[in-house]
């Protein structure tokens, strides 16, 4: 299960993702990157509530960064388990993490 929830302030937006980011969660999450990642100049990527990420999940991340074309994308409050993923996979080179 998971739980979204966005907050858009004028060109910043702001997703808070509690549960798990999986194979079956990651199309909702997909559709909403889809749909409300447009005209931002930053975008925050809230891990607070997030236990547990996949490959897919990993895929939706990689899907937001591109859709932000350069622009700025944060991801905050990464526990250690997701951090560990994405050291394995290179992702904390792609990622600004805080």
């Amino acid at each position: 299960m998971l739980d979204i929830k966005s907050t858009k302030n004028d060109k910043e937006l702001v997703f808070e993702l509690t549960g798990r980011l999986d194979t079956t969660t990651a199309p909702e999450f997909s559709t909403r990157v889809d749909e409300e990642v447009v005209d931002l100049n930053k975008l925050v990527l809230d891990f607070k509530g997030l236990e547990y990420i996949s490959s897919a999940g990993l895929r939706v991340v990689l899907s937001a960064l591109k859709k932000m074309k350069g622009e700025d994308m944060i991801v905050r409050n990464v526990n250690d388990d997701i951090m560990d993923i994405f050291e394995m996979t290179g992702f904390i080179d792609l990622l600004t993490i805080e």
